[in-house]
């Protein structure tokens, strides 16, 4: 499979905005998310591992008030953006689904998968 460009390197501020890009997670139409924390790139379906619903109420705002936390605006589940694993909040211990991301000539590509696809 091909990688697929998602966004410049330069569009990701650590702890800032995050950018959406469509998916097709489990054959099913969704969207894919990622940011920028410790100056390295994460991506994540953009699912809550509580209740399955989008993370970012406002469009691209994935990060709580500190910027050290990914936060499901619904539930005010909190997940660690290194790892997507929940660290506060209803769904303690599950974990968002990762989407493999790197960077490569200023740009940030994802590698979808059996389970991530891109949209035809």
């Amino acid at each position: 499979m091909m990688d697929v460009v998602i966004c410049d390197s330069a569009a990701l501020v650590d702890g800032g905005q995050g950018v959406r890009f469509p998916v097709v997670a489990f054959g099913d139409p969704a969207t894919g998310f990622v940011v920028r924390f410790g100056g390295k790139a994460y991506a994540y379906l953009n699912r809550c591992a509580h209740v399955p619903t989008e993370l970012d109420w406002v469009q691209g705002q994935f990060f709580e008030s500190s910027g050290e936390y990914l936060m499901c605006a619904t539930h005010g589940a909190v997940y660690r953006p290194e790892t997507g694993v929940c660290a506060g909040g209803p769904c303690r211990g599950a974990r968002l689904r990762a989407i493999a991301v790197r960077e490569a000539d200023g740009k940030v590509l994802w590698q979808p998968d059996e389970r991530i696809a891109a949209p035809v």
